[in-house]
């Protein structure tokens, strides 16, 4: 019988005044999600939570609910809210999700950027060389380097579903695969400074190719970890 998790303990800094109840509950769920402190598969159950919050129960709800669309949280009938399993089939789901949202936004900002904005894109790549004895500084700044290119491409749509995926790429890496993480994110940083330049030379053919083997690499990776990490814990 699996231990019982230890409470969620959530840091309360100072919320704006104009951000909703619902607002500031999503963000803390989704990030203690996101971050493994609610684990795959845990249930989430709403009066405790509200109990934690010191608020209600209808702001909770909301947030499990706007939750559920993003695919971080499961809610069945006669059993509740949990936390969304991690299952092969998310894996592949995730890295096909990136891969085709990265090379939308690559193509077109390769057009689009200014010469200062490919400044600044080239500083974060060679920033992130220096952050890879850090993964998880080196993963927030992975984050920031692929929105910065999808602002870039003006594409809001795609933005807003590249930062809802980097999530699920996130809990991915924290809750289940540190290690796979740990050996690819050197490769990944070469596979940076190889996007960066087929997109200076606006070569499309090239960054089609490097994207695509960067997220099938990653997919494989991950995917033989997880499945090995699932049969471990069913022994």
């Amino acid at each position: 019988m699996a231990a019982t998790p230890p409470p969620v303990r959530f840091l309360a800094p100072p919320r704006p005044l104009f951000r909703s109840k619902k607002e500031s509950v999503l963000d803390a769920i989704r990030s203690a999600i996101v971050s493994g402190q609610y684990r795959p598969g845990q249930k989430l159950v709403i009066d405790e939570m509200a109990a934690q919050f010191g608020i209600s129960a209808i702001p909770i709800r909301e947030a499990l609910q706007q939750l559920q669309a993003d695919g971080l949280v499961k809610i069945e009938p006669h059993v509740g809210a949990t936390v969304t399993p991690i299952e092969s089939n998310l894996v592949e789901e995730i890295f096909d999700l990136l891969e085709a949202l990265e090379l939308m936004s690559a193509r077109r900002a390769s057009v689009r950027m200014t010469a200062d904005q490919f400044k600044e894109l080239e500083a974060m790549v060679s920033q992130m060389d220096g952050m890879l004895a850090d993964l998880d500084a080196w993963s927030a700044m992975n984050v920031r380097l692929h929105t910065f290119i999808c602002e870039c491409a003006d594409i809001p749509l795609a933005q807003s579903m590249l930062v809802k995926v980097l999530d699920h790429w996130n809990r991915l890496r924290k809750v289940h695969l540190k290690e796979v993480h740990a050996k690819r994110a050197h490769l990944s940083q070469q596979e940076h400074w190889q996007i960066l330049r087929a997109m200076k030379a606006g070569d499309t053919d090239r960054l089609e190719r490097i994207i695509g083997e960067h997220n099938r690499a990653a997919r494989d990776a991950y995917t033989t970890e997880l499945n090995r990490a699932l049969l471990q814990e069913k022994a």
